[in-house]
């Protein structure tokens, strides 16, 4: 396994923002995905390099305003018995 990935997510954009790679290490090998919006542009971050939780990856790759999600964490009753 490449040290340079492990465990990361690499998103590159085009130059137009309407078009994205994703490459990731799934443990066999490397991994790329592509997503082109048709009508909107992607709102990338104004820095080279951020990191984002799950939820607001989600929200970039559907060309969402990634900025303004927030996570809640969800409380799991116990079971009692």
């Amino acid at each position: 396994m490449p040290a340079r990935i492990s465990g990361g997510l690499y998103v590159f954009r085009a130059k137009e923002q309407t078009g994205s790679r994703f490459v990731w290490w799934d443990g066999s090998g490397v991994c790329r995905y592509a997503k082109r919006l048709d009508e909107a542009k992607f709102c990338w971050p104004d820095r080279p390099r951020v990191q984002l939780n799950h939820a607001q990856l989600m929200a970039l790759v559907d060309g969402m305003e990634w900025k303004r999600i927030r996570t809640v964490t969800v409380w799991r009753p116990q079971s009692v018995g």
